[in-house]
């Protein structure tokens, strides 16, 4: 009896995993609205094709990543980097010690990304609280930050369980602030047109190396993705799934954008106003009721963001040899959380404007030459070729397999299986 040798995938599953990049993305940060007016707002008329640039190559990077790291069985983001890099993948004599490892980049990248994003936080949170309570900032970062030190010390189980309520909470909110701005815009279409004029396609090189940029600062949640994603074992499952996550990512994004534009001439008016333009938008809306929600939210999101992010911080270097000393492990965990935070709350005195600007945006340009370019050059490359060589990896779609099963003597995968 024949038997079928092509893996095929459900489309809940890589559904789900597109799922999971977009609830990465469309968190706290982007809910500020500061990312998409530092990112795309500025370049006017393009912005919306910005944004749409921004995640089509953030999906197709991690659809890239997602299917070279599953197809070859790789266990860690090293793997996945070393396997990416070959065979240049170490820089130096064989046995050195000191021999480069590429893959240091991406881990260097990470860690900076990792703290940037806990100071943007903060940073979010004390403005919010500035704003609605009138908090001094300075005030409101020390304020936050202990909340979030406690949390990471002792409340992890809890915050977890509630991290789920808060992103769709938040993600709901914005969207409906998204879509009663975009209908409320004073200026919409003036400001498009205005730009339109006055600019033309002057900003284009720009609004694409934009696009590269945030892309590249979002490839932070390689990590996350590639384990996330590790059931979709096939090439045509990696793409369905980055394919559903680009559709809804662009929609939020772009919806957001719009709204930022509309809201332009009013929030950049305000002093402080384009910190978080999406809470002065709002303000400005006639609804209160719906601000003083968003700001609940946003600021509950935001602390999740970085208690969840500190304590996965907090388990990769709680067991250095510097606190082997230390037997206590709670101890332990306080001593590395209180240093983490120490550091993050730092670099929020910087302000969020100038974390996303500079921090993310430095970033962005490192992940274009590190991930992006690797990713969508080589990796494409030795992705064709093992599918080539490995056919059965390519993949088929629920149509195929209602196909197939009609055929006689056929007997079809069972879903998900990897034979």
């Amino acid at each position: 009896m024949q038997k079928n040798t092509m893996k095929y995938v459900p489309m809940a599953l890589c559904f789900s995993v597109g799922s999971v990049l977009f609830s990465s993305h469309a968190g706290g940060g982007f809910a500020s609205g500061n990312q998409a007016y530092q990112n795309f707002v500025v370049n006017g008329w393009l912005a919306p094709i910005s944004a749409i640039i921004a995640m089509l190559l953030l999906t197709l990077t991690i659809r890239e990543a997602m299917f070279l790291y599953n197809s070859r069985g790789l266990t860690s983001y090293k793997q996945l980097f070393d396997c990416l890099y070959s065979p240049f993948d170490r820089i130096g004599p064989k046995k050195s010690p000191v021999a480069f490892r590429p893959e240091w980049i991406f881990e260097l990248f990470f860690y900076i990304m990792v703290l940037m994003a806990v100071a943007a936080a903060i940073s979010t949170a004390a403005s919010t609280l500035q704003q609605k309570l009138g908090l001094n900032y300075y005030v409101g970062i020390v304020v936050v930050g202990c909340v979030i030190l406690a949390l990471t010390i002792f409340g992890v189980p809890l915050v977890r369980k509630a991290s789920t309520v808060m992103g769709i909470a938040i993600l709901a909110t914005s969207v409906i602030i998204f879509a009663i701005g975009i209908f409320m815009a004073p200026d919409l279409g003036q400001v498009m047109n205005v730009s339109f004029t006055n600019d033309g396609f002057s900003k284009l090189p720009q609004a694409i190396l934009t696009g590269f940029t945030y892309a590249g600062f979002q490839c932070v949640v390689i990590p996350t993705m590639i384990v996330c994603g590790a059931p979709l074992v096939t090439k045509k499952a990696c793409a369905n799934s980055m394919w559903i996550s680009f559709g809804l990512n662009a929609v939020a994004l772009v919806l957001s954008v719009f709204m930022l534009l509309g809201w332009a001439p009013v929030y950049t008016a305000v002093e402080g106003g384009v910190t978080i333009p999406t809470l002065t938008a709002c303000n400005h809306m006639g609804m209160p009721w719906l601000s003083v929600i968003y700001s609940i939210c946003l600021i509950l999101c935001l602390i999740s963001t970085g208690v969840t992010t500190v304590f996965g911080f907090t388990a990769r270097f709680e067991k250095i040899k510097a606190l082997s000393g230390v037997k206590n492990p709670t101890v332990r965990c306080a001593i590395v959380s209180a240093l983490i935070m120490a550091a993050a709350m730092g670099v929020s005195t910087a302000g969020l404007s100038s974390i996303i600007k500079y921090g993310y945006g430095y970033c962005g340009y490192l992940a274009i030459f590190i991930i992006i370019l690797p990713f969508l050059t080589v990796g494409v490359y030795k992705n064709r070729q093992f599918v080539k060589a490995h056919p059965e990896y390519a993949g088929m779609s629920g149509k195929e397999i209602r196909a197939q099963e009609k055929k006689k003597g056929f007997v079809p995968c069972q879903e998900g299986s990897a034979i």
